[in-house]
């Protein structure tokens, strides 16, 4: 049966076999014709508009312009049947961007990559969006056609037999999906209903209409996207693009709906399921249990931890680094959660956030790199090697939830660029000065590659002959360590944030954070310093350098360095 959501439409129309046919209306806006065979193309005209492809179309195998086809997903053979899922408590994730990660840039090149995955020791996978986007290349979050895959990565299939090996290999899925807007190429919802607000919504596109009339409908249109990833693709968790960009006025906000919908799926399906918000706000209401008034959601990404990290070992102080330059900033994120909760905040020019106060560490994910904080510098650089030794040590001892960025993990030289491949000309001639205009408060020198240039895509795949050099060898052993040794020592993977304790010199520049019976001592200045523990360091169990020592229960630390010790 085909059917599409058309409310305010007098005629609409299927196309398939060469032949339109007539299509009924029914309830609520709804419109229904007889067919819907696997495997068979088809496309929608509204009021002689068209042809488009469906709203919720599982399949474009011929880019967002084309037509639609039938993707009956029971037809796919799962080998995942004894997977039981994973919990986020305890986990490390690993972010990844298919077109990049591999030459191959698909899913079957990132299967090829699994094991490399297993012997670094992370649970999660997650994966950048994959909905169909204009061209050949992206980033993922100028998607359209939600329901779908994108065919340059290997479609529906090759997603499934994706997560079906992760699975097997032990692996858990997260998937990133934008919910806020829609990419500005192919996007045909406004053809077929009320999908959209007429005011901008954010810098990336109108706001979806999720409280306005006909919302009803176009809040089921995401939630329903939602359970498709979770149940007809076996993932195990999503990761919610931009929530501070989702403008929902109404009492029951989307994401709390969301949130019960999952809920009730995760019971029917006896695994656990996860929702991640990104959010801008610092605001713990996101994680809050829905019965005392808050959304549900499993986590939220906390850049205020990165904007420490990445201050501490790299000295940026620019744009909004500036709040962060100090190690008592550090310290007040390893022990609280926010650093901005309802402190100022020098570059927004206002306060901001409120206390995470008994939020558990485990529902922040930390990271020192990710997409967006390499993809979004001009250069596309990534943080170097002696600073990733200082900084996966601290992020891998904290209370939080651990994300590495593909390819950190050895340090690897290869930049991650901003790359788009429009075809309207309009928007290929001008991404480069948009991305200019939208990072102009961010303190850059904005000298960034052309994001249409293939080269700025390609540039920016990662070189996995880099492993066979030494410092990419003692980097990913360092990191293997790291997830072995937060695995190995509960105190280093406990949430509990009211028993970190830290203290800092600013002066001489070191860090000590307390786990338990162990000590995390790091050295961010340019000379050596005695450490003194009470009580005394009994051995160390992981150092960044050898020539970290004991002396009489004191820590030795040359410039740079990170210890773990046990007192």
């Amino acid at each position: 049966m085909y059917e599409v959501w058309a409310p305010q439409a007098a005629r609409v129309e299927v196309e398939f076999g060469g032949t339109r046919h007539e299509m009924s209306p029914g309830d609520g806006g709804w419109w229904t014709a007889a067919g819907d065979e696997h495997g068979t193309d088809y496309s929608f005209y509204v009021d002689d508009g068209g042809p488009y492809p469906d709203p919720r179309t599982r399949r474009q195998p011929y880019g967002v312009e084309g037509p639609s086809r039938v993707c009956d997903h029971a037809r796919f053979t799962w080998g995942d049947q004894d997977w039981r899922g994973r919990d986020l408590r305890g986990s490390v994730i690993y972010e990844l961007h298919v077109g990049t990660f591999t030459p191959e840039g698909t899913f079957s090149g990132v299967i090829d990559r699994l094991r490399h995955l297993v012997d670094l020791g992370v649970d999660f996978v997650e994966i950048m969006p994959v909905a169909p986007v204009p061209g050949r290349r992206n980033w993922g979050y100028d998607g359209v056609d939600l329901y779908a895959v994108n065919e340059e990565y290997g479609g529906p299939d090759g997603l499934k037999m994706l997560v079906d090996a992760c699975h097997r290999a032990g692996l858990g899925v997260i998937l990133d999906v934008v919910y806020n807007h829609l990419g500005p190429s192919g996007n045909y919802l406004a053809k077929f209903g009320p999908y959209f607000h007429d005011f901008k919504g954010s810098y990336w596109g109108d706001a979806v209409n999720l409280d306005g009339p006909g919302s009803d409908e176009v809040r089921r249109y995401f939630v329903e996207n939602a359970l498709q990833w979770l149940g007809d693709y076996h993932i195990d968790g999503l990761r919610l693009d931009a929530v501070h960009a989702l403008h929902d006025s109404r009492a029951t906000h989307l994401l709390e709906e969301l949130s019960a919908e999952v809920e009730a799926l995760s019971t029917s399906l006896g695994r656990p399921l996860t929702l991640i918000a990104e959010s801008d706000l610092n605001d713990p209401r996101l994680m809050a249990p829905r019965e005392s008034g808050g959304f549900g959601l499993n986590a939220t990404w906390n850049d205020d931890v990165h904007h420490a990290l990445h201050s501490a070992v790299t000295g940026e102080t620019q744009a909004y680094y500036r709040d962060f330059g100090s190690l008592s900033a550090l310290a007040k994120v390893l022990t609280r959660g926010y650093f901005h909760d309802g402190t100022y905040s020098s570059f927004r020019g206002r306060s901001h956030g409120r206390s995470a106060a008994g939020v558990p560490g485990y529902r922040f994910v930390c990271c020192v790199q990710n997409h967006d904080q390499i993809g979004n510098r001009p250069s596309g650089d990534r943080m170097e090697p002696e600073h990733l030794w200082l900084a996966a040590g601290l992020l891998l001892a904290s209370p939080f939830t651990p994300m590495l960025f593909m390819g950190e993990e050895w340090g690897a030289g290869t930049p991650f660029y901003f790359f788009t491949d429009h075809f309207e000309s309009s928007l290929a001639e001008n991404e480069g000065e948009r991305r200019r205009i939208e990072f102009e408060r961010f303190g850059y020198d904005w000298k960034a590659p052309d994001p249409q240039e293939e080269s700025t895509f390609l540039r920016s795949k990662l070189d996995w002959s880099e492993l066979s050099e030494d410092g990419a060898v003692s980097l990913l052993g360092w990191y293997r360590d790291l997830i072995a040794l937060r695995k190995t020592y509960p105190e280093l993977a406990d949430p509990r944030l009211d028993r970190v304790k830290v203290r800092h010199d600013e002066d001489r520049h070191f860090l000590v954070m307390e786990r338990g019976s162990l000590r995390v001592l790091a050295n961010f200045g340019g000379l050596p310093v005695p450490v003194r523990l009470t009580p005394g360091a009994k051995r160390i169990l992981l150092a960044s350098d050898e020539a970290i020592r004991l002396m009489d229960g004191d820590v030795y630390l040359p410039a740079q360095a990170l210890a773990i010790v046990q007192t």
